[in-house]
Order: structure tokens, then sequence, then C-alpha cells
């Protein structure tokens, strides 16, 4: 029997004097038109020179693939493309045609400086990546990242964790959140971590208990009564207490607390603790709590 081998078609190389993320972009949104094309994409970041130009144009005639870029230094974004036509090699410009009617428009010098959007913006893929971090170490996933959080809470179920997790990671935040459950140590890692980065919410029994009939009304779940028992859901608030007490945790008493409120209480805490990063600690919801 003959096993015919597949072939990968030619790559699509992306080059970029940042880091390839806006040309890359382009490339994705288009491939996806495409199901299954099984096109490599090769980002080449950083590129800065004519060396660097010329290596990638070889590896593209010798493999026959296809070079896009959004290169905004002129003079490379020339030379990429004079040796693209010298050697034969189809290229995609995304931004020559735009660059070139700015140029003759606007009579104002370019920068040249590539990656100068995402710098200026930084701030929004600050808060990007704190909620990517945030959702992946929600309700204890990956306690042995623990470490590179930024912020940790712990409490009982439907204490508020995960939604005020998301609250604090819109504002730039690299949020996990452990939960406690009674017959269940909670992980070493909780224990290891800075105590003045973690924080115990605590919240009153006719509360949590309220919380958790409305969850189980969603679940359509009417059998779990341990869950809503009082004398039980009292034993666990008393356990999270004892691991709040083991670890030297800050506690706050959320009950009947807006998010807002207690998360303009942990960035208060938190401006006080540490120099977050340089930078200014802003209070999500009361202008006159900034702090430097």
């Amino acid at each position: 029997m003959n096993i015919q081998k597949s072939i990968l078609p030619p790559p699509i190389y992306v080059v970029s004097g940042g880091r390839g993320l806006a040309g890359n972009n382009m490339v994705q949104s288009l491939l996806i038109q495409y199901p299954e094309n099984d096109i490599p994409v090769v980002i080449v970041p950083h590129v800065s020179d004519e060396d660097q130009i010329f290596d990638v144009v070889m590896q593209a005639k010798t493999d026959g693939g296809l070079i896009t870029h959004t290169m905004v230094n002129p003079e490379l974004r020339s030379k990429i493309n004079e040796l693209c036509k010298e050697f034969k090699v189809r290229v995609v410009d995304f931004m020559g045609d735009l660059a070139n009617y700015l140029d003759s428009s606007l009579e104002v010098e370019p920068l040249k400086h590539p990656g100068l959007y995402r710098e200026i913006n930084q701030q929004y893929f600050d808060r990007i990546d704190s909620i990517e971090y945030t959702l992946s170490h929600d309700d204890g996933m990956s306690p042995e990242r623990l470490q590179s959080a930024e912020i940790i809470l712990t409490g009982v179920s439907r204490a508020g964790k995960t939604p005020l997790s998301i609250y604090l990671a819109m504002y730039g935040w690299k949020v996990a959140n452990v939960p406690l459950v009674n017959g269940i140590q909670p992980p070493d890692e909780l224990f290891k971590v800075d105590p003045q980065r973690v924080f115990g919410l605590h919240i009153g029994v006719h509360q949590l208990i309220a919380h958790r009939k409305k969850r189980l009304l969603s679940w359509n779940n009417h059998q779990d009564e341990k869950y809503i028992d009082e004398k039980s859901v009292r034993e666990e608030i008393r356990n999270a207490m004892f691991v709040f007490d083991k670890g030297s945790f800050t506690v706050l008493n959320v009950t009947n607390k807006p998010i807002e409120n207690t998360a303009n209480e942990i960035l208060n805490i938190m401006s006080k603790r540490f120099s977050y990063r340089g930078r200014k600690l802003e209070s999500p919801y009361h202008d006159q709590d900034k702090t430097h």
C-alpha cells in the first residue's frame, strides 16, 4: 500500500520591525476563511537592518514562501520590496500604500519607530494580559503558578471571588483565586506566596446561603442540602477563617458590599504595601482615592 506523504504549502512570512502582532493578525484574519489550509505562518520580529531583510528574503526564495510585512521604517520597507522584486519573491506590503499616501499628504516626517502603537496603548495590552491571566487562574486553576499572581483571593464558594477577580483584572492586575472547600486541603502554594498579596473574603452566613440558593436554582438542583444548610455553612466559614489566620492573610468582610467597594479597598491596601511597576495606582471607583 502506498502512503502519500503530505506536503505543506509554502509558508507565509510575517516580517516586522516590532513584534509582528499587527501583521500576524491580518494574515490570520484571512486564513481563517480557508478552513484546514495548513499554511505555516512564520513571524520574523524585530527586523532592524538590511542583513536581516536579506536573510528572510533568501529563506522565502528557497522554500517558495510569501513575504508579508508591516515595516514602518521607509528605508527598510523600500529595501524589502526591492529585494523581493530582485529575487522574484512574492511580497505583500501591508503598510506601503497607506504610508506613501500619508507621506505625500501630511508633510510631516514619520517617526520610523516600530511598535509605537503598542507602547502608547500599553495600558490596554496590559489589561488584556491581566484578564487572560485571571481567567486561566480562576477557581483554583494552575496553583503551581500562584507565585506569579499580583493579587490572590481566597474564600468559600459563592463569596464573590470570580467577579471580584475579573473586576480587578480590568484595571490591569493579574489575579488568581483559590476556593476553600471543607475536607479538601488548600494547595501548599497558597502558603508559600507573599501573604501581603493574599486576601481572604469573609461573608456573612445568611447572605452566603442566599447566594448559594440562587446558584442551585440556576443549576436546577434542589438536592444539595448540605450546600445551604446553616450549620454546615457556618462550619465552612469558620474553617475558612482558620485558613486566613494560618496564612496571615488580609481578611475583608464582603457582606452586603458592592464589588467596586471591595476592589477599591484592595487597591488602596496594595498601594500602601507595594510600588506597583513604578506606576501610579488608581482606584477604579473613586478618583479622590488616587495614590502614588
